[in-house]
């Protein structure tokens, strides 16, 4: 899924700069007793691999290359028995040259459409058909992207591995995993390795690196609501359990919120001094916000990190808040449902409960509803889903 731009102001995305100019050691390879286990948590069928003679056709037929993590990860294992997965040995091969193609067609997409141009491509021709076929020679030199699941997609780079996962929305592209392991631990398992991605493909890095797209694990960008005391400590206690969760989040964040609480009469000694920060002393703001919540007794109210899936009571509360952020018109619903299905429906082993709000997120980013202009109408019902829930018991749990 990929999250969508909103005009929402208490919040932009923090470009990710890991995938060019940073000197990190790459991951370690991955192996085939490695990927039998990563294909271990998908809880859907494995065929049997891949045999080399099987990748090497496929890339023949299709014209291009898996990068060697692909490759190995395939002849370990061919996942099947869902959509989401390619499937390279009985495939329908027209489904699988549109799934190659569709990361392509979406830029041009937006070329055609929102005006999107690569500050690295020479001047945008006037006319539209023009600057069409201007872009998709440009494209041309740009690395192949291979599906891995549903429109997460891999460099196809011949001999490579470490290359980060992209979640691809025409120009909405978003790192979805450091590397393929990185990316089957959060997506499927919901425990991130942590690594930090070390390779650069060209063209695409733009768009991970400050382009157009907004990145799912940036600050929540919801805009301030509280009209009440309670309301403002609410909003407190609930970045505090984003950061629990390792989220990231702005200095300006944890000041409104101290603002917003200090307005509606909320008392703490250090409350002051949070809310006074100026941005020149915003160093201070992650200190300042540990003492107000100290001295809001919510430090030893936070839930503790006790069962096998991450944080898990924690992230249960952070769903209940996005989804009433949603539903209170404080987050909008295409972005606030790709953040629940990040951090919750993923990381919370897919609860079913939860599969309707994501069927509906996607169908809201899906590029066919842009086209139709179906969006507004498909928000409105990731709205009346995030309302179901909240209706019902929490966690929404058999």
């Amino acid at each position: 899924m990929r999250p969508v731009a909103t005009d929402l102001p208490a919040c932009a995305a923090v470009p990710l700069t890991t995938l060019a100019g940073v000197h990190t050691p790459p991951p370690p390879r991955l192996t085939p007793e490695a990927a039998r286990a990563l294909q271990g948590m998908l809880r859907t069928e494995i065929g049997p691999g891949l045999t080399e003679q099987e990748l090497d056709a496929v890339e023949t037929r299709f014209g291009f290359t898996f990068a060697a993590d692909h490759r190995v990860f395939l002849a370990a294992g061919l996942p099947r028995g869902s959509s989401g997965w390619p499937d390279w040995r009985d495939g329908d091969p027209e489904d699988l040259a549109g799934r190659l193609a569709r990361p392509v067609e979406g830029v041009l997409f937006d070329v055609e459409h929102n005006r999107f141009w690569h500050p690295a491509w020479p001047s945008r021709p006037a006319e539209t058909s023009e600057a069409l076929r201007a872009a998709r020679n440009e494209l041309e030199s740009a690395p192949r992207l291979v599906p891995v699941y549903g429109h997460r997609y891999l460099p196809g780079t011949a001999g490579e591995h470490g290359h980060p996962v992209l979640s691809v929305h025409q120009t909405d592209i978003i790192l979805y995993g450091n590397d393929l392991a990185d990316y089957v631990h959060h997506e499927f398992a919901g425990r991130p390795s942590g690594l930090r991605a070390h390779a650069t493909v060209d063209f695409w890095s733009y768009f991970v690196e400050g382009g157009p797209g907004v990145d799912v694990t940036a600050p929540t960008p919801f805009s301030p609501y509280a009209v009440t005391a309670q309301e403002a400590v609410d909003c407190i206690r609930m970045l505090a359990l984003e950061r629990l969760i390792g989220r990231r989040h702005h200095p300006e964040q944890l000041v409104e919120a101290g603002l917003t609480a200090l307005v509606l009469d909320v008392e703490t000694e250090s409350l002051p001094l949070l809310a006074g920060l100026s941005r020149s002393e915003h160093e201070q703001a992650d200190a300042l916000f540990d003492q107000v919540l100290g001295e809001l007794g919510l430090l030893q109210e936070l839930p503790s990190d006790t069962t096998d899936l991450p944080w898990e009571a924690a992230r249960w509360e952070l769903v209940r808040w996005w989804l009433h952020l949603i539903v209170n018109g404080s987050l909008d619903p295409g972005a606030g449902g790709d953040l629940i299905a990040y951090e919750g429906w993923n990381a919370l082993a897919r609860p079913r409960q939860l599969k309707p709000l994501v069927e509906r997120t996607d169908a809201h980013n899906d590029p066919a509803a842009i086209r139709r202009g179906a969006r507004e109408h498909l928000a409105e019902r990731i709205v009346e889903e995030a309302g179901r829930l909240l209706d019902g018991p929490w966690p929404p749990l058999d």
